[in-house]
């Protein structure tokens, strides 16, 4: 992460595609800048959806995104195994972060998990958005595991696809999308918004099409 310059885009305010608004922090758009990272946030479509971040190759792909999270100011969740939050000083701060802590032994599944939080949240009109690495790993892999796919369709919510680029150093959230419930047609898409992104570790990049095989929700490590 050396430095460079660079202009942080602020958020602005958004269209009515738009209408979830946020107040970021200065503080963190500064040091993004200091580094040489730009962002494009516009705001979110709707009060519950799921976000994925790619390319997911490196540790400090965390770290980006706390300080984007922090920039935008926007409000995010995302997957942790329940063991981590068995330590009394870290467990506030993951949950502060927006971690939910997973059984992975739960009958549901951790996508039935999912989709009741998400049921929940649509019912009561309250805030959810839940953020995933679809690799679930930062090593190179054959391609994507589906639960992120199978949460966004069968919860209908919008997938905002999140481009991490080292390349240009930019973090850029404009893609949002509906799945159509055609998984060739959706991954299609999805390698178009993702088209260019150059991760830390550009040769752990997955290629952007489904494991069959993987019903896992994906990464626990995404801000």
């Amino acid at each position: 992460m050396a430095c460079n310059s660079g202009v942080t885009l602020v958020t602005v305010p958004s269209s009515d595609k738009f209408p979830v608004q946020f107040q970021g922090s200065a503080f963190a758009q500064k040091v993004l800048r200091l580094f040489g990272w730009q962002y494009a946030f516009l705001g979110l479509p709707e009060q519950q959806g799921v976000i994925i971040g790619y390319p997911h190759t490196s540790n400090w792909d965390f770290i980006v995104m706390v300080l984007v999270k922090w920039a935008t100011g926007l409000q995010i969740q995302f997957l942790a195994k329940d063991s981590l939050f068995h330590y009394p000083l870290f467990s506030p701060w993951l949950r502060k972060l927006g971690g939910i802590p997973i059984d992975r032994s739960s009958k549901n599944g951790v996508v039935g998990d999912m989709l009741a939080l998400f049921a929940k949240a649509k019912n009561e009109g309250t805030y959810l958005w839940l953020a995933l690495s679809p690799e679930g790993t930062r090593k190179f892999t054959q391609g994507w595991r589906s639960g992120f796919y199978q949460l966004a369709w069968q919860a209908n919510v919008p997938l905002c696809a999140v481009r991490i680029d080292y390349g240009k150093k930019t973090v850029d959230f404009s893609r949002c999308l509906r799945l159509t419930g055609n998984e060739d047609a959706d991954y299609l898409e999805l390698a178009k918004a993702f088209e260019g992104a150059r991760g830390f570790h550009p040769q752990q990049a997955a290629p952007i099409q489904p494991i069959k095989s993987s019903s896992s929700v994906g990464s626990t490590q995404a801000p």
